[in-house]
């Protein structure tokens, strides 16, 4: 078996945080569906939509992790780690976008008057909210503690950007515009019961459907640089050089060129010059300690390419047909 291989079947951590997510948001989708059904609170329909999309959500997250984890074959050579970011940006456009519009219309269709007032209690609306408060509080503490190390190394959103795995970042901004989601809900209820209009109720539907949409908006940009190939992060990227350059019988290092294949699978191609007089057993013999060396500092590195060149003497570059590693 291959280092490539052997490196694949590792056995990954579960995504705990998409199942935790999963689980508490589809009982809270009941329980808001039918506080919203006895109450014809607009927020609590709209919050209930919220949930079951969210519920959704993980349930293609995990579908791409787990086609993500399929090994190579001849049609997909590297792999299908780029699976994780095509259903993440599926979660972002299709679900989101179809929570944040239904939820947007329903407090529409109250605010215009189109939709008449129920005379049930409010209750149901303030258990079912605190309730999910709590649930949804869990969820969120969950996301966040994975979070946590990379927030207080790079701050929020330079670390929201920067991460290559969407699920944890996905179950993150769900949960956070869950929480905003209940507190609009809350205060449209509560402005309903106090002024006996549902036009507050209306709002803060409305306001549900924009917090959904936005948060769609952001993840769709960065599931979109995932998938067109993002490089490794900048102290990766120095690093491998540092490593190359340091190396006694390297000449010249270039521009390493990264991408990402997942969230721990990482595409290397070096290009490599190497002293002049080295012969061509030599030069496969560095290539080999560059190789476990930069393997060894940064295990996300699966695949290493390096363009290896040896250097004449008056520093031109060799005939073609030099050796190559890959």
């Amino acid at each position: 078996m291959s280092r490539d291989e052997a490196d694949h079947g590792k056995k990954k951590e579960k995504p705990i945080a998409v199942y935790g997510a999963m689980a508490g948001n589809a009982i809270i989708a009941v329980a808001k569906g039918v506080a919203a059904f006895f109450t014809g609170s607009s927020a609590m329909f709209s919050e209930c939509v919220h949930s079951l999309v969210d519920t959704a959500n993980e349930g293609l997250l995990l579908l791409g992790l787990h086609r993500a984890k399929r090994r190579p074959d001849a049609h997909h050579p590297f792999g299908y780690g780029k699976e994780l970011y095509f259903w993440s940006l599926i979660v972002a456009i299709v679900l989101f976008g179809i929570g944040g519009g239904i939820s947007f219309f329903e407090g529409v269709t109250h605010v215009t008057g189109h939709v008449s007032e129920s005379s049930a209690s409010p209750a149901w609306n303030y258990a079912v909210i605190g309730i999910a408060l709590v649930s949804e509080g869990t969820s969120w503490t969950i996301a966040l503690r994975e979070l946590l190390p990379a927030f207080k190394a790079q701050g929020v959103l330079s670390a929201l950007r920067g991460t290559k795995d969407p699920t944890v970042v996905t179950v993150l901004l769900e949960d956070s515009a869950a929480l905003l989601g209940l507190l609009f809900a809350f205060l449209g209820v509560l402005l309903s019961q106090l002024t006996g209009s549902p036009i507050f109720d209306g709002v803060a539907s409305m306001l549900i459907g924009l917090t959904l949409a936005s948060v769609s908006a952001f993840l769709a940009f960065e599931s979109r640089s995932l998938l067109i190939g993002e490089t490794a992060d900048p102290a990766v990227v120095a690093g491998i050089r540092e490593i190359a350059a340091e190396d006694s019988d390297v000449a010249i290092v270039g521009r390493p060129l990264t991408m990402h294949f997942g969230p721990s699978e990482v595409l290397l191609n070096l290009d490599v010059r190497f002293r002049p007089e080295l012969s061509s057993e030599r030069i496969m013999s560095v290539i080999d300690r560059l190789e476990q060396a930069i393997r060894g500092r940064y295990p996300e590195i699966r695949r290493i390419f390096i363009e290896a060149e040896s250097l004449r003497r008056d520093g031109s570059k060799p005939p073609a047909g030099t050796p190559a590693r890959g």
